[in-house]
Formats: C-alpha cells, sequence, structure tokens
C-alpha cells in the first residue's frame, strides 16, 4: 500500500534521513524506534507531503504521492493540538469535514468512539475541561473519525496510563484487523514488540534494522538466562562471563558477555539440584537498540 524508496531530506547542514526504504501493506502495523533526532517524524511529515524528500519516492499503490491522497491519511502528531473552546463533538465534526467525511456519518459514530476509548466527558464537553490524557483520546478519535486507509501515529502512547496504553493497543489491533496500513512511533519498546507485524529502528536518519520482530531476534545473541530456585549456595563468579544480574521474581536474570558464556551456565545451572527453572532468553527490542547505539559510539569514538 505505502512504499517509501530510497528518501533522503537535509536541512542546511544536517542530514535528517538518509535514502530510507520500507513499505506498510494493508493490515499491517510498522513500529519505528529511534533516539530523539532519529529521523522519525521527518519521514512522517514526508509522507503527508508536508516537506518533500530531496531524493527518492513515496507511492501509495504505487502511484505517487499527491494530495488526494491525503483524506485517506490519519495523522496524529507529537505535539498535540486541538481547539480548546470547542466541544467534543465540534472538534470531531471539524476534523470529519477537513477530511471530506460525512459530518452525520461522524456523528452517528462519535459516541461509540466515547465509549471504546473511555472518555470522561460528553459530546458536550468542553476540550479545555477534559484531562490531557482524555484530551489526546478525543485527538486519536479525529485521527481515525474518517476511516482512513492509512493511520499514522507519531508517539501515541506518550502521557498515557497504563489503562489509556492498553485501550489504545487494542485500537491499533482493531485497525489491524480491519485491513488499515498503520505506522507509529514508540520509545516505548514492549508496546512496538505488542503490536508491530516488523519494526524500523533509525539512528541519525539512517535504517539500522528493518522486518519482522522475530527475524530481527534471530540475528542478535542470546546473552541472557533467567535461573528459578534457591540461590544459598551460588554467586555470579559461578558463572563465567556474567556481567551483571537482576531480581525477576520468583528468579534472576544473568546477563554474559557472550552467547557462548550464557549456555554454559545453562549447563552449569542443569546440574545444579537447588535450581529448579532455567532458560535462555531472546534478546528484547531494548537489548537490540541499546546495542546499535552502543556499537555506533564505539565506531565514531
Amino acid at each position: 500500500m505505502l512504499k517509501i524508496n530510497n528518501i533522503s531530506k537535509r536541512f542546511s547542514n544536517v542530514l535528517a534521513v538518509k535514502n530510507l526504504s520500507f513499505e506498510v501493506k494493508q493490515g499491517e502495523v510498522v513500529g519505528v524506534v529511534g533516539q530523539n533526532g532519529a529521523g522519525k517524524s521527518t519521514t512522517f511529515k514526508m509522507i503527508l507531503n508536508f516537506i518533500s524528500p530531496d531524493t527518492g519516492e513515496i507511492t501509495i499503490n504505487s502511484q505517487k504521492l499527491k494530495s488526494k491522497f491525503l483524506d485517506n491519511i490519519g495523522y496524529l502528531p507529537e505535539e498535540r493540538g486541538l481547539y480548546l473552546d470547542m466541544t467534543i463533538k465540534q472538534q470531531v465534526l471539524y476534523f470529519a469535514q477537513l477530511h471530506n467525511y460525512s459530518k452525520a456519518k461522524a456523528s452517528r459514530e462519535l459516541p461509540n468512539w466515547l465509549e471504546q476509548l473511555a472518555v470522561k466527558g460528553t459530546e458536550r464537553t468542553l476540550i479545555k475541561n477534559l484531562s490531557k490524557g482524555n484530551q489526546q483520546k478525543v485527538q486519536l478519535i479525529t485521527t481515525l473519525i474518517h476511516k482512513p486507509k492509512i493511520v499514522i501515529l507519531d508517539e501515541p502512547f506518550s502521557g498515557l496510563d497504563p489503562v489509556n496504553i492498553s485501550l489504545l493497543i487494542k485500537v491499533v489491533k482493531q485497525l489491524k484487523e480491519a485491513g488499515t496500513a498503520v505506522i507509529f512511533s514508540s520509545h516505548n519498546m514492549n508496546n512496538v514488540t505488542e503490536v508491530s507485524d516488523k519494526v524500523l529502528m533509525l539512528v541519525d536518519g539512517e535504517q539500522k534494522i528493518y522486518g519482522p520482530i522475530n527475524q530481527i531476534r534471530s540475528k542478535f545473541e542470546k546473552n541472557k538466562i533467567y535461573l528459578e530456585g534457591i540461590f544459598n549456595t551460588l554467586s555470579s563468579s559461578d558463572f563465567p562471563g556474567v556481567l551483571n544480574q537482576k531480581d525477576d521474581f520468583p528468579g534472576k536474570v544473568l546477563t554474559f558477555d557472550s552467547e557462548e558464556n550464557a549456555r554454559k551456565a545453562i549447563k552449569i545451572a542443569k546440574a545444579e539440584p537447588s535450581l529448579t527453572g532455567y532458560r535462555l532468553l531472546e534478546p528484547t527490542l531494548d537489548d537490540i537498540f541499546r546495542k546499535i547505539i552502543k556499537e555506533g559510539k564505539m565506531k565514531n569514538a
């Protein structure tokens, strides 16, 4: 559906995005991760035609990006912005009309959205009288009210509590099931792991990894193990290559300097009758992200 082919964007002396290529298919969720300034928001703005790439091409259904496609895109910006003196209904209908969506349909569908997202207010509640979390939910409704085919969410989980994060994750999964193409950015790797089919990691505007999460994980060392049982007769020194350990009730997680030493530790654990559980852990997105950032710093040192 949406294809980004070798796009770059420079602002003065800063190359914000460098030769970036990826795609988002119908019913697919792509999570974009990276530090502040990595190029995530710039990429989104190019997809939205707010700014043009210096090189490369963006296509939707094999056609070059044009203004007429924008009514099929829903965008939640990182910097939230609503008209505070409007009511919820006025705000939502305003955005629906901007996308040439029927005002009557939006009016009928709004109550369901308010209920689904558990908005603490009625259609007549002024935006300024809502909490920040509920304002964010209303802005999400304005993003989705016109039933876009492509949805771009820039840091949608920012500022939400765990309950509301769960609500948003549920909405993203529903969009996926309905065949919507979803791109979102987040600093929370757990959220990215839970809802994404693919992950795109940017570092200083450059793509470092891209693909299905399990495929990405398979390319990195498994250097952590989980142990469970009685640890009175054991210490870290019993396991060669331990870098650190942390409690993870009811057991502990040990990190090693290599997968080889992690696997050796599993053999030691199996021979220790006081330990009742042990397993080699897959690297998390956090682990992978930290490793890539660390390697980049070492390379540039």
